[in-house]
């Protein structure tokens, strides 16, 4: 039977969610979310319920308020111990009232109590969030509405940690969506992946624009936008006024300046990649990794991707590198004991076991793969990459974050997520904190280009020696609110913040100089500011900024171990301030209006998690549990999460459930015989890059001449009588990739290159007409210069 989730009725029918309404804020890099969502209490009792659900990783809580009928409840944000006692007094009460706070475990989780809903009423919930927006590969600037939030693994030792979620198979809301966006930057377009109104300009400039998600959407799926402006790579520096009611010298009554710095690097610069490095793959092999990528006809499965990925990763490695690949469930495995050199022989046996990696490990603990690969020493002049897959489901994601951080001296972080759901608490704040780059693999996006393009990251020169020196009038100060930026790479943006103080005696103008160095050589940029914005644009910048204060305060605060008090006193009273959510603060909203207090028994509900076929798990139906009075904490019996299992298991678990959640880590670093060899990929691309040695050459043979279309006694006959077989065989290699797969040049991009550099080894006679024998027989028309032989 198919449970609903989020409040039920009677007859076990989800009732309660109308409708949800999102307005969107767009400044520069920054955006302010306005979400409304409508609620529904059909029972024919009072209802308290509990919903989870996500948000953005690092947004910040701005405000939250609740309309109970045509009563508007505007919450105030004040300490969470002293949040939750007065909730607590005020449903004991039979007063309503609101609480929403942040996870404990994980920042990119809220949680909304809504208490004594009487039968029949009804509540919009009003919440505004303002986070930062991404940067892709493509330069466009990324938002993303989540509609899932997968099952955190919990092991029993920690069931109290992040609350467990419910699925959905039908969404029985719809969504609206308005986008406002101004810059300092012509826009270009905006797009999505979903329908969309046309763009409207409201200004010459173009630097005004509003656009709509088309009416009738189903939330089904993560609405995902991508706005792009012209001239992407120009530092910015944008400066917010301070709030008119807030005391000077605060944070929010100072103005706020936003750098926003996305160097383009030159192409020599960028050709010249190292040859160096420890690269260790890290990848999830917990049961959701079995669910399929998206939805669509024909998708592949999680693992399944992965494998490819790892396939096209070794044999785009450089030849004298270190490598080694981990698996991790709730316990882990190396393919090695320790990294190795990468050469033949160790990338066929690394082929070996990835070719039958499963989804078989239970559920999900990155902490202790982590731990492990810390522990091991760096290897000299050859600098630790790890890259690490996952679709995001773990519990303890600020515990894994600090670890993170307390070695990102010796190492960076290239992190990808999964599939619809993935935390993006950890994806993107293992790579901020590790100085790498996140990727995000959703719908119908192919993990094998997004992975390569982090690769070139990996393997290209950074920037770093960051400063940032000011010149402002006499009478003003500068104080940096974000930490200091250590590494910068191709494609990666970094925003600063920064408070300015104090009054100018006359001048209005500002400045600040970023300096860099880029493979020992030094840049610099500029950047004029005014001190005194010509208009109110709002508290998005202040917001972000009291964000960014707030976050190095907890992390600093965790750090400290046992005091802290002083450091919690601090973030309680900048959040306070600022009005922007922490881990020490929550919103509270008690509705002392109503005259009516709500008498007898709250109706319990609650609903078990499930796995469904194709999971989709609606954003603010989450979990629902309901109290009997007298008050009790929520849930009365301890819950936890389900052990994450294949999307198409017919069974509730993998392994049973002490094996499930043993708290005992184990690994296996022994070599054990694969299982018989599996058929080779089906995409003729993976055929090829499967069939390439190490060194970046190609033997003739058979293999070879199937991902051709030919036999191998066709290539034999046609091969120039002075040229090698190998030296052939990788000439049609190249020549077949430009020619059939030119699309794809992201992901064969390495495999290309390391062969031909194998090539120009060689120094082989008659390789213009090798190259010209080559066209005539692929039936391409590809130059020496081209293949870069």
């Amino acid at each position: 039977m198919v449970n609903c989730c989020g409040l039920v009725s009677e007859k076990n029918v989800p009732v309660p969610l109308k409708s949800i309404s999102v307005e969107l804020q767009v400044r520069d890099h920054g955006v302010s979310v306005s979400s409304s969502l409508q609620y529904v209490n059909e029972e024919d009792g009072a209802l308290e319920a509990v919903f989870v659900f996500p948000l953005p990783a690092d947004a910040a809580v701005c405000h939250f308020s609740a309309r109970i009928e045509e009563q508007e409840i505007v919450a105030e944000l004040r300490d969470k111990q002293s949040a939750r006692d007065q909730y607590d007094d005020a449903v004991s009460s039979g007063q309503q009232a609101f609480l929403l706070e942040e996870s404990d475990e994980s920042s990119d989780v809220f949680k909304l109590s809504v208490g004594c809903l009487s039968p029949g009423q009804s509540a919009v919930i009003n919440i505004v969030y303002v986070m930062e927006l991404s940067v892709q590969a493509d330069h466009a600037l990324r938002f993303c509405l989540p509609a899932v939030l997968n099952p955190r693994y919990t092991p029993t030792a920690s069931a109290a940690g992040v609350p467990e979620v419910s699925s959905a198979s039908v969404i029985p809301y719809t969504l609206s969506l308005s986008v406002d966006v101004r810059s300092s930057d012509r826009i270009s377009r905006l797009e999505s992946n979903c329908p969309l109104d046309p763009l409207v300009f409201l200004d010459a400039l173009h630097t005004h624009a509003t656009v709509s998600l088309s009416a009738g959407h189903r939330f089904d799926k993560d609405v995902e936008l991508l706005l792009y402006y012209e001239n992407t790579h120009q530092p910015r520096a944008v400066v917010e006024a301070g709030a008119a009611t807030a005391q000077p010298g605060s944070l929010m009554g100072d103005p706020v300046l936003m750098i926003s710095l996305y160097p383009e690097f030159p192409a020599d610069v960028m050709s010249s990649l190292t040859s160096q490095g420890e690269f260790v793959f890290v990848v999830d092999r917990s049961g959701s990794m079995d669910c399929s990528m998206h939805n669509g006809k024909d998708a592949p499965m999680r693992i399944e991707s992965a494998r490819d990925t790892l396939l096209l990763l070794l044999k785009s490695l450089p030849m004298g590198c270190y490598f080694n690949i981990y698996g991790f469930g709730s316990h882990f495995e190396s393919f090695f004991p320790q990294s190795v050199v990468y050469s033949e022989d160790t990338m066929e046996e690394a082929l070996k076991r990835v070719k039958n990696m499963k989804a078989d490990m239970g559920g999900t603990e990155i902490l202790q793969p982590l731990k492990h690969i810390y522990s091991q020493s760096c290897y000299p002049d050859h600098p630790r990459q790890l890259f690490m897959f996952t679709d995001g489901e773990v519990w303890n994601t600020k515990e894994v974050l600090d670890l993170v951080k307390s070695h990102v001296h010796s190492h960076r972080c290239f992190s990808f997520g999964i599939g619809e759901g993935a935390s993006t608490a950890l994806i993107t704040g293992m790579a901020r904190e590790g100085s790498g780059h996140a990727q995000f693999i959703t719908g119908t996006d192919r993990m094998q280009p997004k992975v390569m393009q982090s690769l070139r990251f990996a393997l290209q020169p950074a920037v770093d020696n960051i400063s940032v020196d000011w010149t402002v009038p006499e009478g003003v100060t500068v104080d940096m609110l974000s930490p200091p930026v250590s590494a910068l790479f191709q494609g990666q943006r970094a925003l600063l913040y920064a408070q300015l103080k104090g009054q100018s005696s006359g001048k209005t103008e500002g400045a600040v100089t970023v300096k860099y160095r880029l493979k020992d050589q030094p840049v610099t940029n500029q950047l004029q500011f005014t001190l005194k914005p010509t208009e109110d644009t709002g508290r998005t910048i202040h917001q972000l900024a009291a964000r960014c204060v707030l976050r190095g305060l907890e992390l600093e605060e965790r750090a400290a171990g046992a005091d802290t008090q002083a450091l919690r006193s601090r973030i309680v009273e900048l959040s306070v301030q600022a009005g922007v959510s922490s881990v020490h603060t929550a919103f509270i909203a008690v509705n002392t209006h109503s005259k009516q207090t709500i008498t007898g028994p709250l109706l319990q509900r609650r609903v078990p998690v499930q796995q469904m076929a194709a999971p989709m798990f609606s954003a603010p139906m989450r979990r629902m549990c309901a109290l009997a009075a007298p008050r009790m904490a929520p849930c009365a019996m301890p819950m936890r999460a389900a052990p994450k299992v294949p999307c198409n298991s017919k069974t509730p678990m993998m392994e049973s459930d002490s094996a499930m959640m043993s708290d005992d880590v184990m690994m296996d670093v022994s070599y054990s015989a694969p299982d018989p060899e599996p058929l080779p990929p089906a995409d003729p691309l993976l055929q090829l890059v499967s069939l390439q040695k190490a060194s970046g050459h190609w033997e003739l043979k058979a293999a070879l001449a199937d991902v051709f279309g030919k036999t191998e006694d066709e290539l034999a006959n046609r091969r120039p009588a002075q040229v090698d077989g190998s030296v052939w065989a990788t000439v049609l290699a190249l020549i077949w990739l430009h020619t059939c797969r030119s699309e794809d040049q992201v992901e064969w991009q390495f495999v290309a290159m390391k062969a031909a550099a194998w090539i120009r080894s060689q120094k082989p006679d008659g390789l213009s007409q090798c190259v010209c024998d080559g066209n005539l027989l692929l039936g391409g028309h590809v130059t020496e210069d081209a293949l870069e032989i």
